[in-house]
């Protein structure tokens, strides 16, 4: 099976970052895979070199006039919206029987709609596409959505990871004889950052903060942040998509931004606070209730109600009093818990490579 990818990049991290896992996904299953990208720029950090010359191909959204027939499945990535070219060529291939799958990937979500608007079909009424269909195909976290994007092998490469190794291959200085906590941080400018700094800084308990690169370190940079007893700050160059895994697994806790990562997060089975990306209107505030909806259910209501005001307090809703550092400074067992369990649960929800390839 042929598959065709279209992605128009908004956040570098964000929209190509889940296309990628996509693509690496569906090539290791065999399939062939060809990204169509308007900006593939962080791929030469995002992604192995081995891979992007082997597995699939990508092409520049400005030199995609030249592909000759559309794939089996083409995935119009967060209603970036097909060339006119291209889906020229997808109603003509259908007049001779060989019609593509159009799939509208959406973006990740816990809300309601997912669910109802989940593989409804969108028959296109006008233009170069009129009488084909698109399906419009949603991520989320129930059996009745697309499911989340994970590997086959990911866990049994999670229980092989030696997280010593790794940060020293890293470059990284771990004190783990002085019981130094690992905190990651991959984030937009959260107004929060400051206090989290401050708590860090004059903790009884050591920590390391491992900042990202792009806008997190940007953010430390602009607060001038310097490392003391309590609190080393060691900042990171772009990592792989691989070495990112290695980076919430070798964490204690993690700080995530966008959707990919908080996927990643959850099947860290680490406790991890999300900075879901904001909109003017605020609508994200309720996205990030709905998420926290599913994840917290049926947690005990004190553990639910630190985990929420964690939430609360990093993404900037001004109705809580539990700061993001109290768990990582006083304690984070039970939040492991939460974590882990969560990470097992999810583990029956449909697997979204498998769901795509099932539309065919």
């Amino acid at each position: 099976m042929s598959t065709d990818i279209f992605c128009k990049v908004i956040d570098n991290y964000g929209d190509i970052g889940v296309c990628w896992r996509l693509c690496k996904q569906l090539a290791a299953r065999g399939e062939t895979v060809r990204l169509i990208v308007d900006d593939a720029s962080a791929l030469t950090w995002m992604a192995t070199r081995t891979v992007r010359a082997e597995l699939v191909e990508v092409i520049a959204w400005d030199q995609s006039e030249k592909i000759e027939r559309p794939a089996d499945l083409v995935i119009e990535s967060f209603g970036c919206e097909l060339p006119d070219f291209y889906i020229t060529k997808m109603a003509h291939q259908a007049t001779l029987g060989k019609a593509s799958t159009w799939v509208n990937l959406e973006y990740l979500s816990a809300e309601p709609y997912a669910e109802a608007c989940h593989l409804l079909p969108s028959p296109v009424m006008q233009g170069a596409g009129k009488g084909l269909v698109k399906t419009f195909f949603y991520p989320g976290f129930t059996k009745k959505t697309g499911g989340l994007l994970r590997e086959p092998d990911l866990f049994e490469r999670q229980a092989k990871f030696d997280k010593a190794s790794w940060l020293k291959t890293q470059g990284i200085e771990w004190r783990s004889e002085h019981d130094e906590r690992i905190v990651s941080l991959f984030c937009y400018e959260p107004a929060a950052l400051p206090a989290l700094l401050d708590e860090l800084k004059n903790s009884a308990k050591p920590a390391l903060l491992l900042a990202t690169a792009g806008r997190a370190i940007q953010e430390m940079n602009a607060l001038k942040a310097i490392s003391n007893k309590a609190l080393r700050i060691h900042y990171l160059p772009y990592l792989t998509q691989d070495d990112y895994d290695h980076l919430l697994w070798a964490s204690d806790f993690n700080f995530v931004r966008g959707e990919d990562s908080l996927v990643r997060a959850i099947w860290a089975g680490k406790p991890f606070v999300w900075n879901i990306y904001p909109q003017d209107d605020d609508a994200h505030h309720a996205k990030l209730e709905a998420f926290l909806d599913v994840y917290l259910e049926g947690v005990n209501v004190k553990t639910a109600a630190n985990i929420r005001a964690a939430h609360r307090h990093w993404n900037g809703i001004h109705d809580s009093n539990n700061r993001p550092a109290s768990h990582i400074l006083y304690g984070l067992h039970e939040w492991k818990m939460v974590s882990k369990s969560r990470r097992d649960a999810w583990l029956e929800l449909p697997n979204l490579t498998k769901e795509l390839m099932r539309q065919i």
